[in-house]
């Protein structure tokens, strides 16, 4: 029995053809967006489950972080689904991946984190090296030039 396919999924899925590494990468900031929303609600379960110690200070820091993923992860999706991808975003949320997967490898070798957390590192390492691919594949809106006229307020 053959359905017919929903417009908005025919729509969807043309887009993804045309923009696989961008599709995948809309994903991940999501994916880094609920995650974030997750050590915002749950940090102890979090916590326990990458072996660290769910004090109060860590269990509000690992909420803070939250906090910024779910900006930094919502962004990207944001951008990425627009019709032009801001090159700023894209470094800055490889930037922030990179960051990341430094920091949870340094939180295990300091026996903060269980070995479970590389996993953790990475993911966030993948996603910086895909996004660090995109950002390579982006061109410039503006000559670098026109960019810096652009910009110049006088202030």
């Amino acid at each position: 029995m053959n359905r017919p396919v929903a417009p908005w999924w025919a729509g969807v899925r043309q887009w993804l053809g045309q923009h696989p590494l961008r599709g995948v990468l809309v994903a991940l900031g999501l994916i880094t967006a609920l995650t974030g929303v997750a050590e915002i609600v749950a940090p102890h379960g979090l916590l326990i489950l990458l072996g660290a110690s769910p004090t109060p200070l860590a269990a509000q820091l690992f909420g803070t972080v939250g906090l910024f993923m779910v900006v930094v992860g919502a962004l990207l999706a944001q951008s990425l689904l627009g019709p032009a991808p801001s090159r700023e975003v894209v470094l800055w949320a490889g930037v922030q991946k990179l960051g990341a997967a430094v920091a949870v490898s340094i939180a295990v070798a300091n026996d903060l984190f269980g070995p479970i957390a590389l996993l953790v590192a990475l993911f966030d390492l993948a996603t910086a090296g895909l996004l660090a691919l995109y950002w390579a594949q982006l061109r410039p809106a503006v000559p670098r030039r026109a960019q810096r006229t652009a910009r110049d307020d006088r202030s």
